[in-house]
């Protein structure tokens, strides 16, 4: 079998099922608690907290735990914009942001918030330029994605964060779920308000994701509840989760210093494979992300083309996983080539460090056989 969808999902690690399952069945008190069950799992919870915030860049103050990308988003996007109405009504993103963003900002349309949406170019870029013009006194919030989860492109998220800086009264969110443990990040140097990523990219737990808010900044929280992590986010805390997350970040920021330039052997030897395929044409470009390829293949329907590579043991995807099973053409690629079949058939691989190039020759040649078969089939 080969895994080749990690940007989907990845395959927890065993230290950090082992961590998981220690927790759970050790330090399973509720953190909020007052006896000394409670307190050990506190104990833990800061623990977590400072090992994150250490990894990231960040203070233990700017860590709140979520359930994942989507909420961490929502949380991000609801709350500045809540919180912050009585300043201005004004969003900008772009036109490839997750579904989590895109969707929270034609919510907020719907509440009487304005929202720029900046197109990209071929390579999945905004224009700095788009940018400053869109900026305006009432701005509240840019939310922008650091990397795209269907094609890699890579925003410039320091130059963005500049930009941004020069509006005080603006908050700058990135979604990092694509990012993290692949492509670098300074929270600081970059300027950023609010920053999301999400546990089960990295190889920790679904259901587990961090929100990073910086000291200072308010929003508004989703849930109406208790005081769990300073009352931005109510509910007890997924203590297990947590503490399997943080040991899954630091082993992943740990491959990336080891691994990185074998994934990025694996992903050129894909690339340049690819691109010698006629019937291929490459949605991702060698700047992007060293672990994402977006390709086409005009003619085929993605999910055709998925089912067969699956019947040869080889999982890849068509779109963000969030959006796949809708069988829609890819919106990322529509926005960045206006070109109906080129979206139509799409075919996303996207790397993890566990892979090697041994699996992706295989697949090379499993996407050039299937790729044949089907243009026979289909005449």
């Amino acid at each position: 079998m080969i895994y080749f969808d990690n940007s989907a999902t990845t395959k927890p690690y065993p230290e950090v099922i082992e961590a998981f399952a220690k927790v759970s069945s050790e330090y399973f008190g509720n953190p909020s608690s007052l006896h000394g069950m409670g307190a050990r799992s506190e104990k833990l919870l800061s623990q977590a907290r400072k090992q994150v915030a250490d990894l990231l860049g960040a203070a233990p103050s700017e860590v709140y735990f979520t359930s994942g990308g989507t909420e961490g988003n929502n949380l991000a996007v609801k709350g500045a914009a809540e919180a912050n109405a009585k300043r201005g009504k004004h969003i900008i993103t772009t036109e490839i942001e997750h579904a989590s963003v895109k969707d929270a900002c034609r919510y907020l349309e719907g509440k009487g918030f304005e929202v720029t949406y900046l197109p990209v170019n071929e390579d999945g870029l905004i224009s700095l330029l788009d940018l400053k013009e869109a900026l305006r006194s009432d701005t509240i919030l840019v939310s922008i994605m650091h990397v795209n989860n269907e094609v890699g492109s890579i925003q410039p998220i320091e130059e963005i964060g500049r930009i941004v800086s020069g509006y005080p009264q603006t908050l700058f969110h990135v979604d990092h779920v694509q990012g993290i443990g692949k492509t670098m990040l300074n929270l600081t140097s970059s300027h950023i308000d609010l920053c999301t990523i999400s546990g089960h990219k990295f190889h920790a737990l679904k259901g587990t994701g961090v929100l990073y808010k910086r000291n200072g900044v308010n929003i508004s929280p989703l849930f109406s509840g208790g005081s769990q992590e300073s009352k931005v986010r109510s509910g007890t805390e997924n203590v297990a989760g947590i503490v399997a997350l943080a040991k899954a970040l630091r082993l992943t920021l740990q491959h990336r210093e080891k691994d990185g330039d074998k994934l990025l052997e694996i992903r050129d030897c894909l690339y340049s494979g690819l691109k010698e395929m006629d019937a291929v044409l490459m949605n991702s470009t060698l700047n992007g992300a060293p672990h994402i390829i977006n390709f086409s293949i005009p003619g085929i329907k993605s999910e055709v083309f998925i089912h067969a590579l699956e019947a040869k043991d080889i999982f890849v995807s068509t779109t963000s996983a969030c959006s796949s099973k809708n069988k829609s053409a890819s919106e990322t690629v529509m926005n960045m080539f206006r070109n109906k079949a080129r979206a139509e058939s799409v075919v996303r691989i996207s790397l993890s460090y566990q892979n090697d190039i041994k699996e992706a020759k295989e697949v090379l040649d499993a996407i050039r056989a299937t790729i044949e078969k089907l243009q026979m089939v289909m005449g």
